[in-house]
């Protein structure tokens, strides 16, 4: 009974996402009625016909004919009914699914991105097409199948306690026995079904990090490592598969067949035990043929506790998703005007126990230029998707314009702050949708994007132009071009606040000055705040922010951490000693000898 009250909400919500399709299946349900009235009606004819034409011995040809026609009538009007109502609820199967994979996905696309750097992404994509996949089957067949057994049993009884209700008095007995065996059968089944939907979450996930990773994986040789890995959990899904296979094939089928056995032996010793005559040949086929009815109907509905219970736990998950708590933002919609930024002491941890920024402050004035350097694992990054809003401040507060971040809407705050980053994703979708996504902007502001970051030369020779389709992430463009695509992304509508996170990292030194010629026009409108770890790329910043175990330690202008001599000024030297090597070598390459034997 808890299994049953535990699962009963999520049955509930499942069934509810047919409410649209209401009409439809109401009609298919008239329609399974209807079809199990025929069916049963046929074995009435059979029975009259036994013991009032077979039993007279006589065959009059106009009753015969009449039996004969009335039968084969009434099964094909099943037939043909059972045909439309499964179109039916197949029609509402689909549209179940579709909505439902909207809103999962929907809900997917809110979840605050803490959640991503935690949840496998094999795990989500499995949530949104095989545990939606298996809930169409709880609308074609458990649904259908049970209405449709519970049709057919229902106009049975009837036809049963019509015709002798001491015969069906004995046929009931065979109820009790089959809800018992389906109550163990979901006691012990559910944990099964949990266990199979999750290794197979851990398939999908698997291989989704194989075939992201691949390259890696052949230039370190660990296909065999990988592979043994995907083999072990198609092994866990196989062995959990397996037992619920094994409790199907244990307490569905033969058990039932053990209780019809009975009911029949019961049945003729009823037959056999009466008085001669009171109990007609005909009824007693009746009654046979509805013992053999009934076994279907019973057998469909038990094997459907499979299919029910893997739908619940699909459910379950599913709506484990959708009410995460989603991405929060506020409700003030005025649209950012200055781009001016205040960061007042801000600490933030990814974990409890670590923080990864202690006690930032920081001001840029509108239309300003702020630079965050330091080494890897610093902070500088964790800072930027703080100032996009993607995390809630563990403390301190952060405004744009004077109005607190937390404050501002989705989209105030995507209109009016944008980053770009070191590896930005590209969609397999043409150029012009790469760099508009989704926006209403014509192709000549595209054009002029693309002139601005050295890319319309490159797009102009594609076989198509700017609607040329990219490959799969991008695959046919190299990484410095990626980037220069996304940097177009921005500059084709400028944000009142630019962050660009190492954007220009894999860019040749001729087309990052045209891409520093084009960010010195826009800071016309657009407060810069840049990440970089080439600090040549930095000298003009209004305030540099150096950055160390996540505390600022030193801020100032290029010139003023120079004469401070401190951290940057080390990091500033090693560079211009690295760039000089570097050069050194790029013009006597007999600098770089073979070692000696």
């Amino acid at each position: 009974m808890r299994k049953i009250q535990q699962s009963w909400p999520t049955l509930k919500r499942l069934l509810a996402y047919g409410s649209p399709y209401r009409k439809p299946l109401i009609l298919a349900i008239i329609m399974l009625w209807v079809a199990a009235a025929a069916e049963v009606c046929g074995p009435i004819l059979v029975s009259y016909f036994i013991d009032h034409v077979v039993a007279k011995g006589e065959l009059p040809l106009g009753i015969v004919t009449l039996l004969a026609t009335g039968f084969l009538l009434l099964q094909l009007l099943a037939a043909s009914l059972h045909y439309f109502q499964a179109l039916l609820f197949n029609r509402a199967a689909v549209g179940v699914v579709q909505n439902l994979r909207i809103d999962v996905m929907d809900a997917a696309l809110r979840q605050p991105l803490s959640e991503f750097d935690i949840q496998p992404v094999g795990q989500l994509i499995s949530r949104v097409t095989n545990d939606t996949e298996v809930i169409r089957d709880l609308y074609v067949t458990v649904v259908s199948t049970v209405l449709r057994s519970v049709a057919l049993i229902g106009a049975m009884l009837v036809a049963m306690y019509s015709l002798d209700w001491r015969m069906a008095t004995i046929a009931i007995c065979i109820f009790p026995a089959v809800f018992l065996v389906m109550a163990i059968y979901q006691r012990y089944s559910t944990p099964i079904v949990r266990r199979v939907r999750s290794y197979l979450a851990d398939i999908n996930d698997g291989f989704n990090e194989i075939i992201n990773g691949m390259g890696v994986i052949q230039q370190f040789r660990q296909q065999s490592r990988f592979g043994k890995r995907m083999s072990n959990a198609s092994w866990s899904h196989y062995n959990a598969r397996m037992q619920t296979l094994r409790l199907e094939g244990f307490l569905l089928r033969p058990l039932l067949s053990l209780f019809s056995t009975m009911v029949l032996c019961g049945l003729l010793m009823l037959f056999g035990f009466s008085a001669v005559g009171s109990i007609g040949v005909g009824v007693l086929y009746a009654f046979i043929n509805y013992l053999g009815r009934l076994n279907e109907p019973l057998v469909e509905l038990m094997s459907q506790q499979s299919i029910l219970q893997q739908a619940l736990v699909a459910g379950e998950r599913i709506f484990e998703l959708m009410d995460r708590v989603q991405q929060q933002y506020g409700g003030d919609d005025r649209p950012l005007t200055s781009g001016c930024i205040d960061v007042d002491d801000v600490s933030f941890a990814y974990r409890a126990d670590k923080k990864v920024l202690q006690n930032i402050s920081l001001t840029v004035p509108s239309r300003g230029f702020v630079a965050l350097v330091g080494h890897t694992g610093s902070g500088k990054s964790t800072l930027a998707n703080l100032l996009m809003g993607y995390y809630p401040l563990s403390q301190g507060q952060i405004r744009l314009d004077g109005r607190p971040l937390a404050s501002l809407s989705h989209w105030v705050l995507r209109q009016g702050v944008a980053m770009v980053q070191q590896d930005p994703v590209v969609l397999a979708e043409s150029v012009y949708a790469n760099v508009t996504l989704g926006r209403q902007i014509e192709e000549q502001g595209v054009w002029r994007a693309l002139e601005t970051v050295q890319l319309a030369e490159l797009v102009r020779n594609f076989p198509e132009g700017i609607h040329t389709r990219l490959g799969e992430q991008g695959n046919n463009l190299s990484v410095g071009q990626k980037q220069l695509l996304a940097m177009a992304r921005v500059l084709v509508q400028a944000p009142q606040i630019l962050i660009l996170d190492e954007a220009t990292a894999n860019i040749d030194s001729g087309t990052e000055q045209a891409i520093q010629r084009a960010l010195q026009a826009i800071r016309q409108r657009t407060t810069l705040v840049v990440i970089a770890h080439r600090l040549s790329t930095i000298v003009d910043a209004d305030t540099i922010l150096v950055l160390h175990r996540g505390q600022a330690v030193e801020k100032g202008s290029h010139t003023q951490l120079l004469a401070q001599q401190g951290r940057y000024y080390q990091m500033f030297q090693l560079q211009q000693v690295g760039d000089e090597l570097a050069a050194g070598q790029t013009e006597n390459p007999m600098l770089i000898q073979e070692p000696a034997n």
